[in-house]
């Protein structure tokens, strides 16, 4: 029989939650069953298993952070769009950190391919890039240095990794300009500037 008022959607929001409360690698069945005071096993009528209750709240978490980036990037292109998304994803990723932490899983295809919010992100990624110009496989080589660089900046600063007293939010505007320089100063693929 099932729980009544439980749900995939209800377990995934309660996952989520504890994920940024406690950390991704602490959401498991077991911890979940206890806060609602069910056995283990009422929760596999919601969720396959631990590993499609967490993709599930990477999901979750890629749509909320996708929703965010495009309020953010909306109707500005070049370094306004580029401040935007930068300012959106490191916001998410302080504030929902076990959320944040999800998104970084390595998915498989089938896990994620009716997932909208990962499309529109590579669209947004994509998107505001062209506004400096760069198509394939530029495209690809610029989203992944954004990534790397808004990741290993939110990843070393939730971990408290910036011991120096200057603002760390300076820091990061100064990355975000030097980030822009580069994009606009895109290297060519024979050596010279885009």
């Amino acid at each position: 029989m099932v729980r009544a008022g439980l749900s995939a959607a209800v377990l995934v929001a309660a996952a989520a939650e504890m994920a940024d409360a406690e950390g991704i690698e602490k959401v498991t069945l077991s911890a979940l069953a206890r806060r609602f005071g069910v056995k283990d096993a009422s929760l596999y009528s919601h969720v396959r298993n631990l590993r499609d209750l967490r993709v599930r709240v990477a999901l979750l978490a890629s749509e909320e952070m996708t929703s965010r980036i495009a309020d953010a990037v909306a109707g500005r292109a070049g370094k306004e769009a580029l401040v935007g998304f930068a300012d959106a994803y490191r916001a998410y990723a302080l504030e929902h950190p076990g959320r944040y932490a999800a998104t970084q899983m390595r998915f498989e295809p089938e896990e994620v391919a009716d997932s909208a919010a990962l499309r529109r992100s590579v669209e947004l990624t994509y998107g505001m890039l062209r506004a400096y110009g760069l198509e394939e496989p530029d495209l690809t080589d610029a989203g992944r240095l954004l990534r790397s660089t808004f990741h290993g900046f939110a990843h070393l600063e939730l971990g408290g990794g910036f011991g120096h007293p200057r603002e760390v939010r300076e820091s990061w505007a100064r990355a975000l300009d030097a980030l822009h320089v580069a994009l606009e100063n895109w290297p060519s693929r024979d050596g010279g500037e885009n």
